[in-house]
């Protein structure tokens, strides 16, 4: 055998060792057999190799090198790699900037869907939807299903955007693009911003013709979007048909009751979850404050709160002590609720106050409500609802003078009433 042809071999044994170090995520190993590979003399490395340089420079963070592969791409004109000019683009927009990610797109001699999508996904991850959409209607070539993909997972998260994103989808299909994982992951939120159950049963439809629904990551997925949109017995039934039950699936079914007040059925899924040895994270015991606070299940937060932390070491955050002054408020213990917010770790919510502040309406306490009040004044000093809350209730207790002072006080910070809302202080 040649020297060539044994050089060549032995390019293609270590392509093969380098693609499979970044398909399994060790990218250290990655850019430590590429910089073996540089040095040899005997090898001339092929295009092939540098994205999946680039695509572990990205993932670990080491601009430096991908700096010093642009500059070889450009001097040997590789950039006309679409492969290549693709993952320069991806590295510049999650390590460098988004504009100096365009500017490189913008260089690039000859773009293809593959180039225009990587730009455009990473507008949709930066938010940048508007962008995105721009880039997408000015493409001169046709997109593909990650295009979609990227456009659909955007407008997902915006407030306006989920019958956006399923117009998106419905286009996709029109063009003869087949959905795939990605795609249907991206439009559940859609889905359930717009509380579209039907669509969400066509998408599990769909994913079983496709053999996409075994995939543990969308039935989690459809377990949420079913159980947010009140669909419990879809909901636990595509927990029940899921063979492995990881966290997250867990972690679903609970959140899916306790959205829906069903707090008993969350907790004995928790019990569940725990026969079943899986370790709950953050999210579980989210989902689990969440059930004990819709139906005022105080002892058992409390419960749940300290166990959290000295049984399986998850350190609280601000959503888990809204939770828990919440349930204590529901169930009237305002001064204990008012204890745990004085004694948080890091600064109180909005929504922790707001917990309070809607139950000493209920309960007629106005001297926490009048400390709950003002630090939301503080927190929110825009949000009109506040004010309009304290002075109700002082207005239930009779104190007329402090009820008018609060919307003095808003005419002179000019805080304005939203429309549909109304301020009426009913006086006896």
């Amino acid at each position: 055998m040649s020297s060539h042809s044994s050089n060549y071999l032995r390019l293609l044994s270590l392509t093969k060792q380098l693609t499979s170090y970044v398909n399994q995520g060790r990218h250290l190993d990655a850019l430590s057999l590429f910089h073996r590979m540089q040095i040899s003399p005997s090898l001339t490395l092929d295009p092939f190799v540098y994205p999946l340089v680039l695509k572990s420079c990205t993932a670990i963070h080491r601009p430096q090198l991908g700096l010093s592969i642009h500059a070889y791409a450009t001097k040997s004109s590789l950039l006309s790699n679409p492969f290549i000019a693709c993952a320069l683009v991806d590295l510049y927009g999650k390590c460098f900037s988004i504009s100096l990610a365009r500017k490189l797109f913008d260089e690039i001699p000859q773009r293809n869907v593959v180039s225009w999508s990587s730009m455009i996904s990473i507008y949709t991850r930066s938010g940048l939807v508007a962008a995105a959409l721009d880039l997408f209607h000015s493409m001169d070539v046709g997109p593909n299903e990650s295009t979609f993909n990227a456009i659909i997972a955007g407008l997902s998260e915006l407030e306006d955007g989920p019958f956006k994103a399923i117009g998106f989808y419905r286009r996709m299909q029109k063009q003869g693009l087949k959905p795939n994982l990605i795609t249907l992951l991206a439009l559940l939120p859609a889905c359930v911003g717009v509380a579209a159950v039907s669509l969400i049963k066509e998408i599990h439809g769909y994913s079983f013709r496709s053999n996409i629904e075994p995939h543990p990551q969308l039935r989690s997925g459809l377990v949420e979007a079913y159980g947010r949109c009140g669909s419990l017995v879809n909901a636990r039934n595509v927990f029940q048909c899921m063979e492995e039950r990881d966290v997250v699936a867990w972690s679903s079914l609970i959140s899916a009751y306790a959205l829906q007040g069903e707090a008993r059925a969350a907790l004995e899924v928790f019990q569940q979850m725990e026969l079943a040895k899986v370790w709950p994270d953050d999210i579980t015991f989210l989902g689990v404050l969440k059930a004990c606070s819709h139906a005022g299940l105080a002892d058992e937060a409390l419960d749940y709160f300290d166990r959290m932390h000295k049984d399986y070491k998850v350190e609280a955050s601000a959503d888990h002590y809204s939770c828990l002054v919440d349930a204590l408020s529901r169930a009237g213990r305002l001064y204990e609720a008012y204890k745990v917010i004085k004694e948080m770790p890091m600064n109180p919510t909005a929504k922790t106050w707001g917990a309070l502040l809607g139950a000493c309406r209920t309960y007629g306490e106005v001297e926490l409500a009048e400390i709950a009040g003002r630090a939301l004044f503080e927190i929110e000093p825009s949000n009109a609802a506040n004010y309009v809350l304290l002075a109700k209730i002082y207005a239930s207790v009779g104190r007329y003078e402090e009820a008018q002072r609060m919307r003095m006080e808003m005419n002179e910070r000019r805080v304005k009433i939203a429309p549909g809302s109304s301020w009426v202080l009913n006086q006896d």
